[in-house]
């Protein structure tokens, strides 16, 4: 099964008999509060236009816990989870589309805890609402309750021992940008650098220009010259659990089997007893 569907795919199966259920998860990390700016609110996004059928899920309080010693995106209550998605009319007989702003991060994040907790059938709108050429609509969609149950894997899923472990006898890659993978910069946790062992992919480069996902065989060669191959353990993080959720993404679109650190930079900075690595050198 495919992880992506493309715009024209999507508007086929909304007129199919029974299209999929459609959740638009418009977030984006922002700094602008610090600056004194408003913060992006992906819910006035969605009220002012999106594709038509679409439900709003919010990703800090729907896809996420609150901020706190496992990093800033937690993962969710699964009662909170579930309830949003049974809310949204997600049920487990019926395929799942996500979409966003076109970033893929947080389309991504929603995509991942669905499959992460049992749902068989879900993708992400390769390039976001701006590859839809639809119309869209400000109406709100009430669905009816759907009947998804989350029950998280034993797989899939890596604590920061797990992540620690995979650095050294598998390949663990760090989503973030070149410059906060090497310590450069660190505009947002504690301390900057990457843990020891991990390897820096960050996901920008596995899209082009327009957001849509490289094709399977470059995302291939790509992960292949960063140390993957068939029977190589893979794991996954970022800053908090979100970005690294895309590159699980596009390693599934590449064929490559993935878990992620939902804690991620985010959960290992914030205790100093943790190793710190930096500069270009994994370790």
């Amino acid at each position: 099964m495919t992880a992506i569907i493309t715009a024209s795919e999507l508007a086929q199966e909304l007129t199919a008999g029974t299209p999929p259920v459609l959740l638009d998860v418009r977030w984006q990390l922002s700094l602008a509060k610090a600056a004194g700016a408003p913060a992006f609110d992906g819910r006035a996004e969605y009220a002012a236009g999106h594709i038509p059928g679409a439900v709003f899920v919010d990703l800090d309080q729907e896809l996420a816990s609150a901020p706190g010693p496992h990093g800033r995106h937690p993962l969710p209550d699964l009662a909170v989870f579930g309830a949003a998605m049974r809310r949204s009319g997600v049920s487990a007989g019926r395929p799942v589309v996500v979409y966003d702003g076109g970033q893929g991060w947080a389309a991504a994040r929603a995509w991942w805890l669905l499959r992460w907790t049992g749902h068989p059938d879900v993708r992400v709108l390769d390039g976001g609402l701006p590859s839809w050429e639809g119309e869209l609509s400000t109406g709100t969609p009430a669905p009816a309750e759907g009947d998804f149950v989350p029950r998280p894997a034993a797989a899939g899923l890596l604590d920061a021992d797990g992540a620690a472990g995979l650095a050294r006898t598998g390949v663990l890659l760090d989503a973030r940008a070149g410059e906060r993978y090497r310590g450069e910069v660190e505009p947002i946790d504690r301390v900057g650098g990457h843990i020891p062992g991990a390897v820096s992919a960050p996901t920008t480069e596995n899209v082009g220009p327009d957001g849509r996902f490289l094709p399977a065989v470059e995302l291939r060669d790509r992960f292949k010259a960063l140390g993957v191959s068939e029977d190589t353990e893979v794991g996954v993080y970022c800053g908090s659990g979100v970005s690294g959720a895309h590159e699980v993404l596009a390693l599934a679109v590449a064929g490559i089997p993935a878990a992620l650190y939902v804690g991620s930079w985010s959960e290992w900075s914030a205790d100093p007893s943790r190793p710190v690595a930096v500069g270009a050198d994994p370790q």
